[in-house]
């Protein structure tokens, strides 16, 4: 007797779309998945990379070759990309930090639409740096979601969330890295669920927030600030741009700092050393110093940095 294979179980033809290296982790997850057939990839164009600004494929395009998937590059859609787009055979797109917005005749495109993974408790922090925002918010619940994309900034409806909390070490690289993680069975379940009809998507609600891409001048600590604000502006803008200060009209990068309570009358910006710490006054409580990086130097501990700077009759960031 010949076997019959019922058409529904065959692998969802998936197009997955993305850029950095957070999207790696759920490419390789519906790669994995038997259930899942990723029939090509989408990412933006090489970008130049370092000082000598090396065009540079980006961490999901890379990793689509390692995987060998079909890699399609794009900036932006164009009627040819809509062409290349309809001739991948997919059914259903998935979406994480592709890096553009897409008009509504790439929405058409698929028959089920595409599924992004946000960083996100949505309508909280819709944008570009969604988990940035939420730590130097002072947020201590993060989470991704899952939603069907439309033409607005992360508006389209939900298809599901997970929740994680915020850890005491955690800056936004880890966070991101671990959402990405786990995430990723979210985005697998989703894009089934959708394609199936067994997942309905339902309107966002809440009241939104926006999330705004990171700029250098983001990473500058405001010493009038709280301890607790210091602290988290720091784990927010870590790794990318990175905190920073000032000092003797220098630039001084900072890694990550801490909650000092014991820590008593000291200035907004200025610096000590008790002990083998290094404490930095704040606005409100005071902040310990880890790891800084003066400007045309190598990272350093901050004790090591401080001790070399005792010569001077007072040490005062700004």
């Amino acid at each position: 007797m010949t076997e019959v294979t019922s058409a529904a179980a065959e692998p969802l033809k998936v197009l997955y779309a993305g850029t950095p290296e957070t999207a790696v982790a759920p490419l390789e997850a519906l790669h994995a998945d038997p259930r899942i057939h990723v029939v090509a990839v989408l990412t933006r164009e090489p970008a130049p990379v370092g000082r000598k600004k090396v065009l540079t494929s980006s961490a999901v395009g890379r990793r689509a070759e390692e995987l060998g998937l079909p890699v399609l590059t794009a900036n932006r859609v164009t009627e040819e990309l809509l062409d290349d787009l309809r001739a991948t055979g997919a059914q259903i797109a998935a979406v994480v930090a592709y890096g553009a917005l897409l008009p509504a005749p790439a929405l058409a495109v698929f028959e089920h639409g595409w599924i992004n993974l946000h960083f996100s408790l949505l309508p909280r922090w819709r944008g570009a740096a969604p988990v940035q925002r939420a730590l130097m918010a002072g947020e201590r619940t993060v989470g991704a979601t899952t939603f069907v994309l439309d033409e607005g900034m992360d508006t389209g409806p939900v298809v599901a969330t997970l929740t994680d909390e915020v850890r005491e070490d955690d800056t936004a690289g880890s966070v991101l890295a671990r959402l990405a993680v786990e995430g990723s069975p979210l985005l697998v379940d989703s894009l089934l669920g959708v394609a199936s009809g067994r997942l309905q998507p339902v309107p966002q609600s809440g009241e939104p927030s926006a999330a705004h891409k990171l700029v250098g001048a983001d990473g500058r600590v405001r010493w009038e600030d709280t301890a607790h604000a210091v602290v988290d502006r720091v784990r927010g803008v870590t790794p990318e741009p990175g905190a920073w200060t000032e000092y003797e009209g220098q630039r001084v990068k900072l890694e990550r700092v801490a909650p000092a309570p014991d820590a008593t009358g000291l200035a907004p910006g200025g610096v000590e050393i008790r002990g083998k710490h290094v404490y930095v006054g704040t606005g409100g409580g005071a902040v310990e110093l880890t790891r800084v990086q003066p400007a045309g130097k190598k990272p350093m501990a901050a004790l090591d940095w401080a001790r070399g700077q005792q010569n001077r009759e007072q040490v005062v960031f700004v």
